[in-house]
């Protein structure tokens, strides 16, 4: 690559990690504004080689859960039971795959590596769509939670356009907390797909209630919820 080549696809990659590192704030997870609004100064020194040329293999970067992301993905104990549950969450590994084509070779070695490194979940950011017998595969790589995106849909971070209202995850407790007061069965509040974009920005599951602020003219602002399918 020339030198502006290189400056470019570095500024691209850029912006790209703002993205997903504000994703994973968003998401809670013990990152810092600083390290979110990392300059591109920084950037630079940190993911070039010798001539300049900007290393996907150089950004991978992990996240510890905050306390409150542990209590919001904490289940409500079981009736008559002591034990405290435990967590559904843990640390995120967060990997830019160097390829320009996503095989099941390279989906499989990411899997290994959660594994053998105990993250609990894992963001795989391609070049690429991975092919359709790749994607095949990732049911059966269970329980390891493993999430993928181009990184073109990551240039722009979607959570911060105007038009988007803010989401925010509802706790177990705070789940049960709205289905009682309003004396509702989840299955009757409004839904929301998982692979909607903000589904997948925030890593929503099946089953979890998210709650939607958005502003109202009369009221300045309003709530309403969404059960995730």
């Amino acid at each position: 690559m020339s030198n502006d080549e290189n400056e470019r696809e570095l500024t691209r990659l850029w912006r790209i990690t703002r993205t997903v590192k504000t994703m994973c704030l968003d998401r809670g997870y013990e990152l810092t504004e600083d390290e979110c609004a990392i300059p591109l100064s920084q950037f630079r020194d940190l993911v070039t080689d010798d001539t300049g040329t900007p290393q996907r293999t150089k950004m991978a970067f992990t996240a510890r859960p905050s306390a409150e992301m542990l209590a919001r993905y904490t289940p409500l104990p079981k009736p008559g039971s002591v034990a405290t549950p435990e967590p559904q969450i843990g640390t995120i590994h967060v990997e830019f795959n160097p390829n320009t084509s996503v095989g099941i070779k390279d989906l499989k070695q990411f899997a290994q590596l959660l594994q053998e490194k105990n993250y609990y979940t894992g963001i795989f950011i391609t070049q690429a769509a991975p092919t359709s017998s790749a994607l095949k595969i990732i049911p059966s790589l269970l329980p390891i939670q493993m999430e993928i995106f181009k990184e073109e849909d990551l240039l722009v971070n979607i959570s911060r356009h105007e038009l988007v209202p803010k989401h925010l995850l509802l706790s177990p407790e705070e789940k049960k907390g709205l289905l009682e007061r309003y004396r509702l069965k989840e299955t009757q509040l409004p839904r929301i797909r998982v692979d909607d974009p903000m589904a997948r920005y925030l890593g929503l599951r099946r089953g979890q209630v998210v709650k939607i602020i958005r502003k109202s003219e009369t009221a300045g602002r309003y709530a309403s919820y969404r059960w995730v399918i």
